[in-house]
């Protein structure tokens, strides 16, 4: 296994006369948490589109398990915002649709036998049959999840993913991504603008700047989970920190608009 699976190397890119990256560079270990951590418009989900090959940079290298991306995208699945599901078929049928799309020629029973495994992985297995108006928002993104992990890709891009959920369940399906990590070993890439969401989640944080975009600040997390924000000195300093750097980040791009 490759020691890091994802490069990005002083990657550029713009939006017509705008710059967005200007020389970003970040690696990912195989098999760690990352979480992408930065304030609103700085490219976050923009860097999990390059990492897809469904937009090309203007600059740099970016590798995939060592590939371009255009040839690294099938080792990546995609869990967005919205758990984009297809709303005619259930749980299972949905899984199983992951895999259709990506594979050709895997047999119908293989993968009916699969997805019914990823959702009992997720805490569906009594759920298969139920339709996405049948489930609630947390479960319906636990079957996005299952869906993600049907394709047996390398890597797990996260967009948000639970941003549109409530608190409590939020809190939920942070503890369930971190056990469903730990029991595949995917490396996994967790866009998020919530600070207290990265630090529970995260082996490693990238902080990214302002546009045009660079990485500001590395923090590697080694606390056990389950963390508690609230009873770790650690983790509190380390909060106060991040929201002290947030707070310079809004001030800089405050006057930068001024200007």
């Amino acid at each position: 296994m490759l020691e890091s699976v994802l490069e990005f190397d002083d990657v550029r890119l713009n939006f017509g006369a705008e710059t967005i990256y200007d020389k970003l560079s970040f690696k990912v270990r195989a098999g760690e948490f990352l979480c992408i951590l930065g304030p609103s418009g700085c490219g976050k989900s923009t860097s999990l589109r390059l990492m897809g090959d469904l937009l090309p940079p203007d600059g740099g290298d970016l590798k995939v398990t060592g590939l371009p991306p255009a040839e690294g995208w099938r080792k990546l699945a995609y869990v967005f915002q919205s758990p984009r599901l297809v709303p005619w078929r259930n749980a299972l049928g949905n899984v199983i649709l992951g895999m259709e799309l990506r594979f050709e020629g895997m047999a119908k029973a293989e993968m009916r036998e699969k997805a019914k495994d990823l959702l009992s992985l997720v805490g569906l297995g009594n759920d298969m049959e139920k339709y996405p108006a049948m489930l609630s928002g947390g479960e319906r993104q636990r079957v996005a999840i299952a869906r993600a992990l049907s394709v047996d890709p390398e890597i797990i891009l996260m967009d948000e993913p639970f941003s549109a959920l409530d608190l409590n369940t939020r809190r939920r399906m942070r503890a369930e991504i971190i056990r469903i990590w730990e029991q595949t070993g995917k490396t996994v890439i967790f866009v998020t603008h919530d600070v207290e969401e990265a630090l529970v989640l995260a082996n490693r944080i990238l902080l990214l700047s302002n546009k045009p975009t660079h990485v500001l600040e590395t923090l590697t997390l080694d606390e056990a989970r389950p963390r508690d924000l609230d009873n770790s000195p650690t983790l509190a300093r380390r909060k106060e920190h991040l929201i002290a750097l947030f707070r310079q980040l809004e001030e800089s791009a405050g006057n930068g608009a001024a200007d």
